[in-house]
């Protein structure tokens, strides 16, 4: 199999990150715009997969076998997926699933060389049910209505938007973790006039809530 593009990065890391995966923090949004595909998918099976002819650890993947519930982006680049591929070990960001048949997840990567999906830590991948109503509507529009926008993450105050076009992202702030509201349930979407705001598709957040992420 030809995972040359892939490997490159992955001999490097084999080299940098020996003990763990390191990630810049990442809205769900801006995680579902920079992957190239995003499914709904079961996990039906797995077996270890090696790369071209040598023994080294580093050039093992995980070769999971998937049954495509929905595509929510890459249908121009590929029709259909099969399979999808994650490094065998977690310091290589290699991402464990539950191959039971019964668990559905949303998984997000990038193509391959040769065509495949590859998955790691640092892309979105979440068990489908753990998942907010408003993330899994947003999967379907609005997330890409704000591809454009670009979502500031905003640790300690004073914070605030440089430009028209950024929403600031203030979970770590008001419910310490980046998993907090505004990842659960607000997309960042851009406006007529080429100004992005944070947009819930419900009944307006609090006020305090407003006034901290839309100062």
């Amino acid at each position: 199999m030809g995972f040359s593009l892939l490997f490159g990065g992955l001999l490097f890391l084999s080299l940098k990150l020996t003990e763990a995966c390191s990630c810049a923090p990442a809205h769900p949004q801006q995680a579902f715009c920079t992957s190239e595909i995003v499914i709904r998918a079961k996990v039906s099976g797995e077996k270890i997969v090696n790369h071209g002819n040598t023994s080294s650890p580093h050039f093992k993947f995980i070769q999971y076998e998937i049954k495509l519930v929905k595509m929510f982006k890459g249908f121009e680049k590929l029709k259909d997926v099969q399979y999808v591929y994650t490094p065998l070990f977690s310091s290589l960001c290699g991402v464990k699933l539950e191959a039971n048949n019964k668990i559905q997840y949303l998984l997000s990567g990038r193509i391959g060389s040769d065509g495949n999906l590859i998955i790691g830590l640092c892309d979105f991948i979440e068990q489908w049910d753990n998942l907010s109503l408003s993330q899994k509507k947003s999967l379907n529009h609005r997330y890409h209505m704000g591809c454009e926008c670009r979502i500031f993450r905003c640790y300690t105050f004073p914070c605030s938007t440089v430009s028209e076009n950024e929403c600031l992202w203030t979970d770590w702030l008001t419910d310490n973790s980046l998993n907090g509201h505004q990842a659960k349930h607000y997309a960042c979407i851009m406006r007529s006039d080429g100004s992005c705001s944070w947009y819930r598709g419900g009944p307006p957040p609090e006020k305090e809530f407003l006034d901290i992420s839309d100062p």
